[in-house]
């Protein structure tokens, strides 16, 4: 029999993964991507299987990059009104293959590599669409993906303000509480929209909760949720008025409602803008939509 594949818990994984070793690993993945053929990565769209009975959906993303010779599968389980607090509303695993063979060489916690990969192509993305200066930072929502953008964004920016809603002001006290840095609670989205220079939008919404009428012209929004093609966060006004930019265009095109039910048209992959063959329009309104690329470890 082979050997047995190693386990890496959450632990092992928030100590090696950093910010700044994370992201000059995504740029290079994100340019990969964007180069078709030339960049070696296969990755087709997730496949997504409805868990109707649970309000629960589970997606299989696998991908290979010929560049690195990695090959990798990500499962996620994402659940819909979930009320057992002891139970994260989004659950992932990372499956490392020997490429040559086929074989299982790793088992590694999904939730760390999820939470900071998504940050941290949020960081690189405002990093080229954000105004100058950007002072104001906003997050709707308060769970995983509100913490680790807040803890890449204060890392890597320098923001005056930082202002926050959730659902219930309970949440969005709670977070204010638990990180480092002063945050103003804010009680409607609306309230802290208004004069945001970036917006982070991480809800579980399925109707738009952000509105273009409120958002300061030239404001960069990196958009996380809304990621079924019924789902919404941003009204028709945001999404049709603002310069598009995703990680993805097939998947974008495919799976994120705000897209697919608004019509808007796809500016350009954040890899093109990396590469530089698509400017970075910092001086118009912008919006990055993520669709959770995965990234391909060394």
């Amino acid at each position: 029999m082979g050997e047995q594949p190693v386990f890496l818990g959450p632990d092992v994984v928030e100590k090696y993964l950093d910010y700044p070793t994370l992201i000059p690993l995504l740029e290079k993945a994100l340019v990969n991507f964007s180069s078709g053929s030339e960049g070696g990565v296969i990755q087709p769209i997730r496949t997504i299987v409805p868990v109707a009975k649970h309000s629960g959906f589970l997606g299989v993303m696998p991908a290979y990059s010929t560049v690195d010779d990695a090959l990798t599968t990500k499962v996620v389980t994402f659940y819909e009104n979930k009320t057992e607090s002891e139970v994260p509303s989004h659950q992932a695993t990372v499956l490392l293959f020997e490429p040559s063979n086929g074989s299982l060489k790793a088992v590694i916690n999904g939730k760390v590599i999820t939470d900071k990969r998504t940050a941290a192509v949020s960081a690189i993305a405002t990093k080229l669409l954000m105004p100058s200066p950007a002072e104001v930072l906003c997050i709707l929502g308060s769970g995983a993906q509100a913490h680790s953008h807040y803890q890449a964004f204060t890392q890597q920016f320098s923001f005056k303000e930082v202002k926050i809603w959730s659902r219930t002001r309970e949440k969005a006290e709670k977070f204010a509480n638990a990180v480092e840095g002063n945050i103003c609670v804010c009680s409607t989205p609306q309230e802290a929209v208004t004069g945001a220079d970036v917006i982070v939008t991480a809800t579980m919404s399925t109707e738009p909760l952000l509105y273009g009428d409120w958002v300061k012209p030239g404001a960069h929004i990196n958009a996380l949720g809304a990621c079924r093609p019924d789902w919404r966060e941003l009204d028709d006004t945001l999404m049709r008025n603002s310069v598009l930019y995703v990680d993805t265009k097939e998947a974008a095109q495919n799976e994120s409602g705000d897209i697919v039910l608004s019509g808007a048209s796809v500016y350009a992959e954040i890899g093109e803008v990396l590469k530089g063959t698509k400017p970075a329009l910092a001086e118009k309104t912008t919006v990055f939509k993520s669709v959770d690329l995965l990234s391909l470890p060394e």
